[in-house]
């Protein structure tokens, strides 16, 4: 009866295996002579679903077919792709009494060579060629002569046979007392290249884990100094792999690019000067190569100077230095009551002075009606004329966006450079989704400057500006709904010493307005309790804030030329001359009186250059240091993450499309549950590994009650982060 349960439960199995299709997961691969990479790590989550991909290393003396120090395998529906595969490399020598063209070349498993022996000695068996094996070479690379060969001792092979046959009976016996004959594996097996075994045993039995350790200036190719093999049926798990790596340098008056911590040989690492530094040839970049005796050099960058300012004579300019640095700025006035045409103050940059260097005039004229800005209008009411001095300020229509300064000013009868409004061709796309909230129906696309207004459901407090835009494809940042009854208190803090409040409480509620001022001060301020935080902090320090000087004209960028001031947060986006992109950020700031963020326009001449970084992924193809326009490549998340946005950018116009993102999948903490007295609702779910946008079911454990309001029990994972329920 029980034989024929199990056989209809098999029939069974294989009935819903059929129906179901193909199979939809990878399990852990088998690679023979090699090893995946981070396995501790990735073992527990799998088998993989199609469309994930891992990495495999092999042990020495080993390569994959793409001869990869890290190789990417594929989960599709027939299974991993390329099938992994650790291939045996045999290093072909100089041959002894013949020749070979393969002398000093290294061969893979599975390649003949053809050998040319002198005349009177041969291969082994008389053969021409060998073959590299999983082993070696299927026979030695040498040419004997025939009385070289040993000939068949019949003494010493019955002395082998005998032993044979002792070593047979001694095994028997063992399987006999044990019930199973042991297994063994020898440290002569172990070649370190670069290392030692660290334990001092000969021999280990199975499952048997020993260390390793890599001499100095060497690690695993995990980045560690230390590492582990196995004892197994068939021998060690793989051969220690030492490989030459460096540190992180020293770097003097630079930064490093990427998020490598540490290089094997031969690996580079680029850096930049910081601002107002440049290396001996001038560059603000360079790159240093790991090699045998470390790094190549030093990551070292030197200050830039601005050269002493050439002014006319009625112009007064201060502070006087004997030098000037990046970030000094020099301003200035006119002698004899004159009139000062041009900026009143400039700052030094890496390209030099910006903008030019005022004059000073007896006489100047007024302006005329400032013009027209395409596609932007002004913001307040035109005159017909318009005294020397004066500002007007424009902004752009809905759907452009303003490079350049938004303010031009009358300069002794000529206005500054008008600003320019450039079309926003990214929409927003997604509807970004409001966990305990929700979005008020709305229509797409979304072009820039369209707004979306979010609600929370009942029981959830709004955190945050209920209005989202939509800027340069990009939507502004998400509130929060936090559930009403979890709202904190503001307190009254000791911190505020100088601050006197005309409430006596110690205590706010969630959205209290108080009024406040500083000791010595007559006129109050307000302040807010948002979600136990004041908005904005109480603050009594004395903060003096200067001006900046006009924006500077950025080498390759359109002209942007002006006279105005600016205050301190005050931001002006760039734009870059045609056939030149623009490098690091898209407008730079007024911060304590100098121009901050300053970036380059580089040219392109209607190529990109690499693909743009995403984290916890990568492209599906072999990265090319420049890509024509009109070039496409996919990306790929890394196993548990999830892909969000398209999978493939485009190259137009010298500049890449918008990459993905890999989101984080959330891991459900036993943990955290126990801590917050809950358990997964339902009794059959393991479910530990949730992806973003899933939800995941909580209940509270035996003898607890809710505390959180019922909604909070079905949370959906957003990036990573679950918001667990609570019980007590």
């Amino acid at each position: 009866m029980i034989g024929m349960l199990l056989l209809i439960n098999v029939i069974l199995i294989l009935w819903v295996s059929t129906v179901a299709g193909p199979v939809r997961f990878c399990n852990l691969p088998e690679i023979n002579h090699g090893i995946l990479y981070d396995q501790k790590r990735y073992k527990p989550f799998l088998p993989v679903h199609i469309g994930k991909f891992l990495y495999y290393s092999c042990e020495y003396n080993y390569v994959s077919p793409s001869k990869s120090f890290l190789t990417r395998i594929n989960c599709t529906e027939e299974g991993w792709s390329p099938t992994p595969k650790c291939l045996r490399e045999c290093y072909f020598p100089s041959v002894e009494n013949g020749y070979s063209l393969s002398s000093g070349k290294i061969h893979l498993e599975g390649e003949t060579v053809q050998i040319d022996c002198d005349l009177g000695y041969n291969l082994q068996h008389n053969e021409h060629t060998i073959t590299c094996a999983e082993s070696g070479w299927s026979s030695p690379p040498k040419c004997t002569s025939p009385q070289d060969q040993n000939p068949v001792n019949p003494r010493e092979e019955n002395k082998k046979r005998i032993q044979k046959e002792k070593r047979h009976k001694r095994s028997h016996r063992e399987w006999t007392q044990t019930g199973k004959q042991q297994e063994k594996c020898s440290q002569s097996d172990i070649v370190v290249e670069n290392g030692f075994v660290t334990e001092k045993e000969r021999v280990y039995y199975l499952n048997k884990e020993i260390q390793f350790k890599c001499k100095p200036g060497y690690s695993t190719i995990d980045g560690r100094t230390t590492g582990t093999i196995t004892c197994l049926e068939n021998g060690w798990s793989t051969q220690p792999v030492c490989i030459k790596y460096c540190v992180m340098p020293e770097f003097v008056n630079a930064r490093k690019k990427g998020n490598t911590r540490w290089f094997k040989f031969n690996d580079k690492l680029d850096y930049e000067c910081n601002d107002g530094y440049e290396s001996r040839d001038g560059s603000t970049t360079g790159s240093i190569v790991c090699g045998e005796g470390g790094w190549s050099h030093l990551p070292m960058c030197y200050e830039i100077e601005c050269p002493l300012p050439l002014l006319e004579e009625n112009v007064n300019a201060y502070p006087k230095q004997e030098k000037y640095k990046v970030g000094d700025v020099l301003k200035f006035s006119c002698r004899q009551k004159l009139i000062r045409v041009g900026p009143d103050s400039i700052q030094c940059y890496q390209f030099g002075w910006s903008p030019n260097f005022p004059t000073c005039k007896g006489q100047v004229q007024s302006c005329g009606p400032p013009p027209q800005l395409p596609n932007g209008k002004i913001k307040f009411i035109r005159k017909e004329e318009y005294g020397h001095s004066e500002v007007v300020e424009y902004d752009c229509n809905p759907s452009f966006l303003m490079k350049g300064p938004n303010k031009i000013q009358c300069m002794d009868g000529e206005w500054t450079t008008l600003p320019t409004c450039v079309e926003q061709v990214k929409t927003c796309e997604d509807i970004p989704k409001l966990n305990h909230g929700y979005v008020l129906p709305s229509v797409p696309p979304f072009r820039h400057g369209d707004s979306l207004e979010l609600k929370c459901t009942n029981a959830y407090t709004m955190i945050g500006n209920k209005r989202i835009t939509c800027v340069s494809g990009v939507w502004t940042q998400l509130p929060k709904c936090v559930a009403t009854d979890q709202l904190k208190m503001c307190k009254r803090s000791k911190l505020y010493t100088k601050v006197m409040f005309r409430s006596h409480l110690y205590e706010f509620n969630h959205n209290t307005t108080i009024n406040y001022r500083c000791f010595g001060k007559q006129k109050y301020m307000q302040t807010v309790c948002i979600n136990g935080k004041w908005d904005p902090e109480p603050d009594c320090t004395e903060k003096e804030t200067q001006p900046c000087p006009p924006p500077p004209q950025i080498p390759n960028a359109q002209n942007m030329i002006t006279t105005v001031n600016y205050q301190d947060g005050e931001k002006v986006a760039v734009l870059c001359k045609e056939n030149y992109l623009l490098r690091e950020a898209k407008e730079i700031m007024c911060k304590n009186g100098r121009w901050q963020s300053l970036p380059r326009c580089i040219d392109y001449t209607e190529n990109c250059g690499p693909p743009p970084y995403i984290s916890n992924g990568d492209i599906t193809s072999f990265q090319l240091k420049d890509y024509p326009p009109g070039s496409t490549v996919e990306y790929h998340c890394q196993s548990f993450y999830e892909l969000q946005g398209s999978a493939n950018v485009t190259c137009r116009n010298g500049q890449w499309s918008e990459p993905p993102r890999c989101i984080d999948a959330c891991i459900i903490s036993e943990e955290d549950m126990n801590k917050n007295n809950i358990q997964l609702k339902w009794k059959n779910d393991k479910k530990l590994y949730v992806k973003t946008g899933d939800f995941v079911d909580f209940d509270c454990k035996e003898t607890y009650k809710a505390k959180t309001p019922s909604q909070s029990f079905h949370t959906m994972c957003q990036e990573g982060e679950v918001e667990y329920p609570r019980c007590e």
